[in-house]
């Protein structure tokens, strides 16, 4: 019940956030809703005058479609046959009292019944406020599929009755597909309706922007809620619900985190004799909770598939995402200085973890949630961890100082650790789907958070990946072989900067291919543009180092030839660094993840005194 309580209590902590409009980069709105609302997608949008007479209509466009609209607890769960309107906006079959005289089925007229009589409930209370009074007096008329018609809204067929499914036939009729056949799935019968009250005087709030609208529903339907129990999550009597919210990723999304609607004996497994003797919740907190959680999944989730990864903390601040990469969460490491050393990466990403705990005496701690669903109904948290501030910088911190390596694929190099998602594409490659992704991401979550071990395969399926360089495009490559020192790295613990003492067998290996593929490179220049002979035997290097060494070095003698006295530095390398390998360690014995260290540093070295232009001592 944790994660309920701390949903709970952001919701509190951003009180003043309630009904405030935020738009995502893809221009769609969202806010954090009031308690008894919900959103839906509408497709008709109806516009009724202050004497609760019609004024127009038109068809929502689909970045306009998201609406907040008031739900009663049967409202928002029903299904199938059920009749359970919406207190305001519904479907076209509950608002419209004129429904069965256009050809619609004679027994939904129940649903219009129904929902004129809640609707007069709470226009005749207390509560309400002109703009719901006005929109009922409307709707009282039962004249509503008469209006759109006549403005060309909805359409009927020959015989007055409206069109299920628009087929080329009624072109004559009618033109060209109107729009509402293209955005209402189920026809014109299912199309939404939401209503607005206008004025051609006074400028009027939106009545799904309107935070007197939201107050008045929540005033009316508190006195409707069920009895009063002790709730699990505040420890705290208030009326309780079994009903709890859906729609959490999306307006569409059908999958609940909280249910207990099976009657059969199938859920409780004979435990209990009902829900309630499981656990209780009250209706506001379950309503804040997950209204908390919607409004976090649209401000800051990184959704993949589906599955949602959320990291938040009570207040305004965004902690940072451990999913992300060092250049992007604290822009550190930009810069390529000579040595660059996990040591002054560690100082200079201090200096960025320093921004997100100027408020610590005061902060909030940090929450980390992963949810995920394997149907359509039902939504399960998969990963949830709570953590004092203070712990989760450091560890973010150690991660990102730790699984640390230089990185060129982005616009600038830089040092660091990499995103999830591109370890996920180093692991399996740029076609991994989306499933493998989230799986990855989240398999990540215990390593980054934790401090546990990264996952053995992961490691492996990327140092077999970077060993293979001819099955991939070159940038692809350097991609996946950066990435993959990152993870080795991780529990080595060497520098980018080239470990000249080194003597483990398989770094020294490392270094003599770097050193081939850079002699041979050189004296390709840059006219040829194909592997060299070290990339080329790469993956067999890996698994049989000396015999494979022994064919490297052989086909580099055409190419020390070709660069005569320039190749004298680089040969005499090569010499020195195999001078290292002890005599016995000098066998087939399969390469592990250190050879690929050494080998990028060895290169990297090489790289920095070319754009150094070596003096002529050196190249000799």
């Amino acid at each position: 019940m944790s994660w309920l309580l701390h949903l709970y209590e952001t919701y509190e902590c951003n009180s003043d956030k309630i009904g405030v409009i935020d738009k995502k980069k893809n221009g769609q709105e969202y806010t954090l809703l009031p308690v008894s609302h919900t959103t839906q997608t509408a497709h008709i949008e109806v516009n009724i005058t202050e004497k609760g007479e019609f004024h127009s209509a038109s068809v929502v466009e689909k970045n306009d479609s998201s609406t907040l609209i008031p739900a009663t607890e049967n409202a928002a769960n029903r299904a199938g046959s059920k009749v359970a309107p919406y207190p305001l906006h519904d479907k076209l079959s509950y608002t419209a009292g004129d429904f069965v005289h256009y050809g619609g089925q004679a027994k939904k007229r129940e649903q219009y019944q129904a929902y004129i009589k809640q609707l007069e409930k709470w226009a005749q209370s207390p509560f309400a406020t002109e703009k719901v009074i006005s929109i009922y007096h409307y709707l009282l008329k039962g004249c509503l599929i008469k209006d759109l018609t006549a403005e060309y809204i909805l359409y009927l067929d020959t015989e007055g009755n409206l069109i299920n499914k628009w087929h080329k036939k009624y072109e004559d009729l009618h033109g060209p597909k109107p729009a509402i056949f293209s955005i209402a799935a189920g026809g014109q019968e299912s199309a939404f309706i939401r209503f607005n009250v206008f004025s051609q005087e006074k400028l009027l709030t939106k009545i799904w922007n309107d935070k007197n609208v939201y107050d008045s529903f929540k005033n009316f339907y508190k006195d409707q809620l069920g009895a009063v129990d002790y709730c699990f999550v505040t420890g705290k009597e208030a009326p309780a619900t079994t009903m709890h919210a859906n729609k959490i990723r999306h307006s569409g999304d059908k999958a609940k985190l909280i249910s207990a609607n099976d009657k059969t004996g199938f859920t409780f497994r004979g435990r209990f004799k009902e829900s309630r003797e499981a656990a209780t919740i009250s209706y506001e907190v379950s309503q804040k909770a997950h209204n908390a959680l919607k409004w976090l999944i649209h401000k800051q989730a990184k959704v993949i598939d589906q599955r949602v990864f959320l990291v938040w903390e009570k207040g305004q601040n965004h902690p940072p995402d451990p999913h992300e990469d060092s250049l992007n969460l604290f822009g550190t490491g930009e810069t390529t200085p000579e040595g660059f050393t996990n040591e002054q990466f560690a100082k200079e990403l201090s200096k960025a973890i320093d921004g997100y705990k100027h408020d610590i005496s005061n902060s909030n701690d940090i929450n980390i949630i992963v949810l995920d669903s394997a149907t359509t109904g039902r939504l399960a948290v998969l990963y949830y961890r709570y953590l004092n501030k203070e712990i989760y910088l450091n560890r973010i911190k150690s991660w990102h100082s730790s699984c640390f390596w230089r990185h060129t694929y982005l616009k600038k190099p830089f040092f660091g650790a990499p995103a999830t998602r591109d370890i996920a594409f180093a692991a399996y490659g740029p076609r991994a789907n989306e499933k493998i992704v989230k799986g990855l991401m989240e398999r990540m979550l215990p390593s980054i958070i934790d401090g546990r071990k990264i996952p053995a395969d992961i490691v492996k399926s990327a140092f077999y990946r970077a060993s293979n360089p001819l099955a991939m495009d070159k940038w692809e490559w350097e991609k996946t072989l950066s990435i993959a020192c990152s993870l080795f790295n991780h529990k080595e613990g060497y520098d980018v900067r080239l470990a000249q003492e080194e003597t483990n067998r398989d770094y020294l290996f490392g270094r003599l291919l770097a050193i081939a593929d850079v002699l041979e490179r050189r004296a390709l220049g840059n006219e040829e543009n194909r592997a060299t002979n070290a990339i080329r035997y790469m993956n067999s290097f890996s698994r049989h180092p000396a015999r494979t060494w022994k064919t490297i070095q052989s086909s580099l003698q055409p190419y020390q030839a070709r660069l005569g006295p320039k190749a004298g530095y680089l040969s005499s390398l090569i010499d020195d660094v195999a001078s290292r390998i002890a005599i016995e360690d000098f066998n087939n014995k399969p390469l592990s993840e250190k050879y690929l260290l050494g080998f990028y540093s060895q290169r990297h070295d090489l790289f920095q005194k070319r754009d150094k232009q070596p003096t002529t001592h050196e190249e000799e």
